[in-house]
This record gives C-alpha cells, structure tokens and sequence, in this order.
C-alpha cells in the first residue's frame, strides 16, 4: 500500500498520508504552520464536531441533505466524540486567520469517515464531501465563533466546580481558625488584630466572589450566530437552520443556548469572549494575591511569620537538607501570571477584528480554552493538596501578636492619638510589648488595661473596654 494518496484542491495536487482521515487542505495547514508543535485543544474539536452534527441533522431534517449521507456524518461526528481519530486533528493554534484550516480539518475528518460507513474511499469524497455536505450552509466565520462559545460553555462547570472546592476549603480553614487572634499586617508592618479564620473566610469569599462574576460573564456566551453565514446576514442558509441548529446543539450538549438577535454584531465582535476572558483574568489576579499571602504566612519555619504551616508535599531542595517549599502556592501564582498573558492575548486579539469579521479567533480559542483548564486544575490542587491541609501555628500567632505596637491602637480613645503614637514608639525603643510598658508607667490600672487590651474584642467592631 502507498505511504500517500493525491489530492487535488484549486491550488492543485499535494500528496496526503494514505492513513489519514484529514485530507489536503489540512496537509497544507500541517506544512504551512508548524509553529508551535502544539494540537488543538480538546473542547476546541468537540466544539466543532457538534456543530457538523447538528448541521448534518437539521438538513436531514429540513430535507436539504440525503438522509442516508446526514446518518454518517452524524456516525463519525458520534465516533469522534466518543473517543476515535483524535489524532487526526492536527492544525496548529496559530494558524491562518479565521481558523478555515482547523474547520477543514474537522470537515475532512468527518467526511472520509463518513465515506468509510458508506462504503467508500479516503481521498475521494464521494459521496460525502468536506464542503459541500459536512460544511453544508456553514462558514468557517460562523462555525468558530460557535465553537469558542460552546467549548467555554462546556469547560464552565468544571472550572466553576474546582473553585467551589477551593472557597469551600478555604471557609473550613477559617471556620476551624476562627478562635486564633493575630497581627494584621498593612504594608507588610503591624497592624491591628484579626483573627486568623477571618484572614481565610475573606480569601473563601473572594473566590466565591469570582465565581458569580465568571458566571455572569459566562451567560453573554450563550447566544450563537451560528447561520450567520460568511459575514452575518445567512446567505445560503435556510431561515430555520438557526433555530434547528440551537436545538439540536442544545439536545447534544445539555448547555442552556439561544439564537443571537444579531448574527451580524456576533460575528464582528469578540467582545463576549473578551469579557469572559477578562472575568478569568480577575479571578487569577485575585487567586494569585492569595497564594502569595499562604507562602507568606508560612514562611520560615525559624526566620518568617511560620503562623501557618503548609502540607509537605515534596523535598524543597537539592541542596539544602530538610527544606520544605509551598510548591503548591507556587503553582498557582505561575498559572495565574500565564491566564493574565493569556488574557492580554485575547484582549489585543478582539481589538484587531476588522469590518465583518474577528480574523484572530484562533489564537483568541486556544488562549481562552487554556486558560479556563489551568485554572480548574490548578484550583482544584490549590484546595486539595494545600489548603485542606493546612495547620495553624497558635502559639506564633499569639506570639508576633503580643508584640505588636499596632495593639496600642485599642488605646488612642481612652489616651489621644498622639499619646498613643508615643507610647508606641517608645515600646520598640526599648524592646518591650505595649502592655508592660503602659503597666510600668501606670497609666491604666491592671484591670483596666486587660478590658483595654482584649485582643479578641479588637477583632470585632466597637471600642475594647467599653462594651
């Protein structure tokens, strides 16, 4: 058997491997962008897959496509989901504008396969062809748009699930924390008392917080231009595929999707992706700032605040014996710098659209799929393999707590500011904590000073001793 077969397009002949499902304009894509080394994302073929499906249903149904044709490229699109010939889809990320090479890839694909059911030959795309049947009154400037919003609509609950993990580890944490009371920290200087479950619950919310805003972000994603057409108005497509195009997507992915009011704004706009994108951006921002704070309240275990102590998970050095690192928090910060890259990546390309159409839509795919799957993986780790594990240091907390002069604060009502400042000072002077100094210099009598400087009651609003 030949290694390879001739195909032939309207740039001519090109010989494709004989075992490939993909045919020549993938091959020229395989040649013309060997960029990266990198494969499509997953969700990014699924995404595509559904909609040939769907397309191929909703001609059957409409009676546009010969039955017996519809029923094998709905085959393929079925083996292909469940499984087979993922490595057949081979166009690298950066690719020609649009994404037309990962849609043939997906067309040729599909139609060879479905040939195969039906009897035929690879190469020779009788009786189904990639255009003229899989693609039928589809274009690659409605199909990717699609796909992007399908793909984020899918990966949606597994991202949302890794992060109700984490704000629900992190609520435990401060729960089980919550009779620890602490120096606050401003300006990495002593501050006023907190207690170290409010520290953890404050982290669950803001996680919680980002949550509900990548939904809302999310719910933008849900209108689909598919039957836009090449440049929004439908041209060559039914006035019921739109609708029958939802429906079947909707029946095939159990997502909550609807018709776009305005074919033509969702094709010239990557504003939804770009909000969406920017909704993931603020959570790496925010989830960054928290594993920052971990390492930093862990740090030690002699020389650091080491108020927490982190799970150890690995040997921290190849040097140094008996270190132990937060790889875990570690982790996290570098996913969340490249979602923040990725995001610029999507921002800069959803500026650069022109006229009718978005021609960056795949780099903006891959950026958004990427990132959407680092940080559930890395969400879901974070909570796992840190947080859950987690021990607090009472005895250090209360330890760096005595010894902050930020604790005179709870006395500037009952002493004035300036006083205050003062006695402050002079504390760190002379090495000695806020209480000894003002018992030696007798300005509050014992049991007034212990009202005053109830370390629990300063973490809870009014002013100590007056309660």
């Amino acid at each position: 058997m030949s290694e390879t077969r001739l195909e032939h397009d309207s740039l001519g002949d090109l010989p494709v491997p004989s075992w490939a499902l993909y045919g020549i304009q993938t091959e020229r894509a395989r040649h013309n962008f060997a960029i990266s080394g990198l494969k499509p994302m997953p969700i990014f073929v699924d995404a595509m897959v559904w909609i040939k499906r769907a397309a191929a249903l909703t001609h059957k149904e409409t009676g546009r496509l010969d039955a017996r044709l519809a029923d094998a490229i709905v085959q393929a699109a079925d083996e292909v989901l469940g499984g087979q010939y993922r490595d057949q889809f081979v166009v690298d990320p950066y690719q020609a504008g649009a994404g037309t090479s990962h849609n043939m890839n997906v067309n040729e694909v599909l139609a060879n396969r479905a040939n195969e059911i039906l009897g035929g030959t690879r190469g020779e795309y009788r009786p189904v062809h990639p255009n003229d049947h899989v693609n039928m009154a589809q274009s690659t400037n409605d199909t990717i748009p699609t796909a992007i919003r399908l793909g984020a609509l899918a990966m949606l609950p597994h991202l949302l699930g890794a992060m109700g993990k984490l704000a629900g580890a992190l609520l435990e944490r401060g729960e089980e924390f919550d009779g620890i009371v602490k120096a606050g920290r401003t300006h990495l200087q002593d501050a006023t008392p907190i207690r170290l479950g409010q520290e953890f619950t404050a982290w669950g919310g803001t996680v919680e917080r980002s949550r509900q805003r990548i939904e809302e972000a999310a719910a933008w994603l849900r209108d689909l231009n598919i039957g836009g057409s090449a440049v929004g108005t439908g041209l060559n497509v039914e006035p019921d595929y739109p609708r029958l195009m939802v429906e079947h997507l909707r029946e095939a992915t159990g997502l909550d999707l609807r018709q776009g009011a305005d074919r033509v704004q969702l094709m010239q706009s990557m504003g939804d992706q770009a909000g969406f994108s920017a909704a993931l951006r603020t959570y790496a921002v925010d989830l960054s700032k928290i594993a920052n704070d971990i390492r930093l309240l862990s740090s030690g275990p002699r020389t650091g605040f080491a108020e927490i102590q982190l799970p150890a998970v690995q040997p921290g050095s190849s040097i140094m014996p008996g270190k132990v690192n937060p790889v875990i928090a570690e982790m996290v910060n570098m996913v969340c710098y490249q979602v923040i890259g990725n995001d610029a990546t999507v921002a800069a390309a959803a500026e650069a659209g022109q006229i009718e159409l978005n021609v960056m839509m795949p780099v903006i795919a891959h950026n958004l799929f990427f990132s959407m799957k680092i940080l559930t993986s890395a969400s879901r780790t974070f909570a796992e393999r840190c947080i859950a594990g987690i021990e607090a240091d009472e005895a250090r907390c209360a330890y760096w707590l005595e010894r902050s002069p930020a604790i005179i604060t709870a006395l500037a009502p009952k002493i004035g500011y300036a006083e205050a400042a003062k006695l402050a000072k002079e504390a760190v002077e002379r090495g000695m904590t806020i209480r000894e100094l003002v018992a030696q210099q007798g300005i509050l009598s014992p049991e007034e000073l212990d009202r005053a400087l109830d370390l629990r009651a300063m973490t809870e609003p009014g002013v100590p001793g007056d309660r």
